[in-house]
């Protein structure tokens, strides 16, 4: 028995460059890169120290506010590289990676008796408490803090976003060992969502509450689901899993070693041959890219993550902690001659004033990363309420935080949004905004001030 939820406000964005549902392993990458910046707010204490062996799974560092939260090694092999930036903070730990990987045994975990505290206990000491993140905040988990539910989105409707039916087919043993024992954490019940056509390795678990959804993006957002289900309040907390990361969780307690593996979909209109490639996290996206069809001389933007909320990378640039797709498309660095003048028919938009994509609507696009316009004040359209679900007021919210007004955001639903909530939002924004950095703003003043 599955609760249906239809989404009617959003937008898809129909991109060129979709993934085939075609594997294969990606070339072996040399070095491996924990980035500290992909754990929001997370002060790094290196563990290991340039020149020390460690093996998969090996604690790195820890976190210096919550010491037990440890962050460990995708890989086994040397630690060559500690590269810091202002006041010597840690940006990012290389590691060489060994040809003959070895891993750290944690033991097989017993999940029939042990209760809640022993699971945290051991997700802790083995380095899978980061890919536990919660509500309000966007932040890995405090531990010290029950959730009142736990919210897994295994639907992606994020614009050529990983296929997550694909990427999880095979893998029910260990998702229903990651579902067994995040289940034992609260006395809530653990949300799951999915297509509603989905053919989805998650629709058979036990001890989820199932939810099919539909309607066009954000309907896969982790968010919305929370929005539709249980919305946050003030002095309330739920917890957040990606699905592939139930993967990573479940063969730890199942085996006792830590495999970073990542099933990544290379996608993007300057990708020759988009499909899926078997790597580790923290490998560089070269290993990738360049050897399956994207130009290295051409003029692309190289991204860790889907189109609207991943973060840039170079080309040395290693794939981030929670990714599971690089998209590679056209730099936008062309100004158009009266652009601004002219009927539009190559580009998506909400508007019908001088754009004609609605006449289209199952068009496929190969856009660029032009922002068409320039930063200016917020202009009052409208239109964020079309593309935006959630019971929320968006520009008030975004206001909100700009002024860092703690009552009115508390007021307007702060707790439960994440700046992804938000990226439809800056996308369709005639002012140019950056909506998903406001957001983080301003739930750091609320980290600073409130806690």
């Amino acid at each position: 028995m599955s609760n249906d939820i239809k989404i009617k406000k959003g937008l898809d964005i129909k991109l060129k460059g979709a993934a085939e549902k075609a594997t294969e392993n990606a070339i072996i990458s040399n070095t491996c890169t924990i980035r500290p910046e992909d754990f929001h707010g997370v002060i790094p204490k290196l563990i290991a120290k340039v020149g020390d062996k460690v093996k998969a799974g090996e604690p790195v560092f820890y976190n210096k506010d919550i010491e037990a939260i440890k962050f460990v090694a995708p890989v086994s092999g040397e630690v060559v590289e500690v590269i810091r930036g202002e006041r010597r903070r840690i940006m990012a730990v290389k590691i060489q990676a060994d040809k003959e990987q070895t891993y750290q045994d944690n033991g097989q975990f017993n999940l029939d008796s042990d209760d809640g505290n022993a699971v945290k206990t051991h997700l802790l000491a083995t380095g899978c408490w980061p890919f536990i993140k919660q509500r309000p905040y966007d932040i890995i988990a405090n531990p010290e803090r029950a959730p009142k539910a736990i919210f897994i989105s295994g639907y992606a409707s994020a614009p050529l976003a990983a296929d997550l039916d694909y990427v999880l087919q095979g893998k029910e043993a260990e998702l229903q060992a990651a579902i067994t024992a995040l289940g034992k954490m609260t006395e809530g019940q653990v949300h799951v969502s999915v297509g509603k056509n989905a053919n989805s390795p998650l629709v058979g678990l036990n001890g989820v509450t199932l939810h099919k959804v539909s309607g066009p993006h954000p309907s896969g957002n982790v968010g919305t689901l929370i929005n539709k289900i249980d919305p946050v309040n003030k002095g309330e907390t739920v917890w957040t899993v990606n699905a592939q990361d139930l993967v990573i969780i479940g063969e730890l307690l199942l085996t006792g070693k830590f495999n970073a593996e990542r099933l990544v979909a290379l996608v993007g209109s300057s990708v020759k041959k988009p499909r899926y490639f078997r790597t580790k996290i923290g490998s560089e996206v070269a290993t990738m890219v360049y050897d399956n069809g994207v130009d290295k001389d051409g003029n692309d933007r190289i991204i860790s993550g889907n189109v609207l909320t991943g973060k840039q990378v170079k080309p040395d640039g290693a794939l981030d902690y929670y990714s599971n797709t690089i998209s590679v498309i056209p730099e936008g660095d062309d100004y158009e001659f009266f652009g601004w003048n002219k009927p539009v028919f190559n580009k998506v938009s909400t508007s019908r004033a001088m754009t004609f994509s609605w006449l289209t609507p199952n068009k496929k696009y190969e856009l660029d990363t032009n922002t068409n316009g320039e930063h200016r004040a917020f202009v009052l359209t409208g239109n964020y309420e079309e593309v935006f679900p959630l019971d929320i007021y968006p520009l008030q919210i975004l206001k909100a935080c700009m002024y860092s007004d703690l009552d009115e955001m508390e007021a307007l639903g702060m707790y439960e949004v994440a700046p992804e909530d938000f990226a439809l939002t800056e996308f369709i924004c005639v002012s140019k905004q950056p909506h998903q950095e406001i957001i983080r703003k301003g739930l750091d003043v609320m980290i600073k001030e409130i806690g």
